[in-house]
C-alpha cells in the first residue's frame, strides 16, 4: 500500500480479535515511533506499554462517560500510552520559542500518526483515545511531573471494518495565498 493509500484506508478500530501480536510487530511499530520527525530532533515522547489487566482496568474507569473506546482499552492486544517531556520541543535555551509554547504536542501527534499507520500497513488497527482524565491516568501510570500523558492508543487486529466517515472536499479547507 502506499501513503495516500495508508492515509485514506486507516480507521479508528473498537473492537479486536483475540489475537496476539508478535513481539516483532510490537517493535516494528515502535520503530516507526522512532523515526518520526521532532522539533530540532528533541524526540520528547516516552511510551508506556501496558499489559497489567489492573492497571488497564483502572484507566477503562477514568474514560469519559459514554465514550466508545472505553472496552478497548481492555480488549485490545496492546495499549500503549504516549507521553512527552515537556519544557523541551519548542524550547530554547529554556524559553519558548513560539506562540504555541510546549511543542510535545506537535511532536507526539506526529508519532502517534507513524504508530497508526505503521500498524495498519501490517494489518493492524489502532483505536487513539484523547477523552479520559489526564491527571487519574498519570497517577495510574506513575508519569513523572516532567511529563504530560497526552494520548492512548489501542493497537491489535480489527475485528470490525468501519465504513469511512465523511471528509470534507479539498476546495472547502484550502485557501490560496491569503486567508
Amino acid at each position: 500500500m502506499n501513503s495516500t493509500q495508508l492515509i485514506e484506508t486507516r480507521r479508528s478500530i473498537r473492537k479486536y480479535e483475540n489475537k496476539e501480536v508478535s513481539k516483532e510487530n510490537v517493535q516494528k511499530l515502535l520503530k516507526a515511533v522512532r523515526w518520526s520527525p521532532s522539533w530540532a530532533n528533541t524526540q520528547c515522547w516516552e511510551i508506556i506499554s501496558v499489559s497489567d489487566n489492573k492497571i488497564r482496568e483502572a484507566l477503562k474507569a477514568i474514560i469519559s462517560p459514554k465514550n466508545p473506546a472505553t472496552e478497548a482499552v481492555v480488549s485490545a492486544p496492546i495499549l500503549f500510552a504516549l507521553c512527552g517531556k515537556l519544557e523541551v520541543a519548542g524550547y530554547y535555551k529554556g524559553k519558548a520559542t513560539t506562540i504555541f509554547g510546549d511543542w510535545f504536542m506537535h511532536d507526539l501527534g506526529i508519532a502517534t500518526q507513524s504508530l497508526a499507520l505503521a500498524a495498519h500497513d501490517m494489518g493492524l488497527g489502532t483505536l487513539i483515545i484523547g477523552s479520559f482524565d489526564h491527571d487519574k491516568a498519570k497517577d495510574i501510570l506513575s508519569v513523572p511531573k516532567s511529563y504530560e500523558l497526552a494520548t492512548l492508543i489501542c493497537a491489535g487486529y480489527p475485528a470490525q471494518s468501519p465504513k469511512p466517515p465523511k471528509r470534507k472536499e479539498v476546495d472547502e479547507f484550502i485557501h490560496y495565498n491569503r486567508f
